[in-house]
């Protein structure tokens, strides 16, 4: 058993637990996604020698707060040093009213 499947046998009977969990694993993933984008987007793997002297590289990231139906998570969008990458993953921003 994997540990997702040990936490999610553990935490079966407590719907708070459940539902932190389901946060924690959808914030994993979108993280991920989020970086498999930029390094598709780049054209090559963090660390990779192809990358040098492109022209453009990884910049960090910044952190963003969405909602779900499991509760807030924290996401990191990541940036390029030309800004030129948009994510397509998460909708744009905008304010609660």
């Amino acid at each position: 058993m994997n540990d997702f499947t040990k936490n999610m046998a553990q935490a079966l009977f407590n719907q708070d637990k459940i539902n932190n969990l389901l946060c924690k694993e959808l914030q994993q993933a979108v993280n991920d996604l989020l970086k498999a984008e930029l390094t598709a987007f780049l054209g090559y793997d963090p660390y990779a020698r192809a990358g040098w002297n492109t022209g453009n590289s990884r910049n960090g990231a910044y952190f963003r707060k969405v909602d779900t139906q499991f509760g807030e998570i924290e996401i990191q969008v990541p940036r390029d040093r030309n800004d030129l990458f948009h994510q397509h993953t998460l909708p744009d921003y905008k304010q609660h009213s």
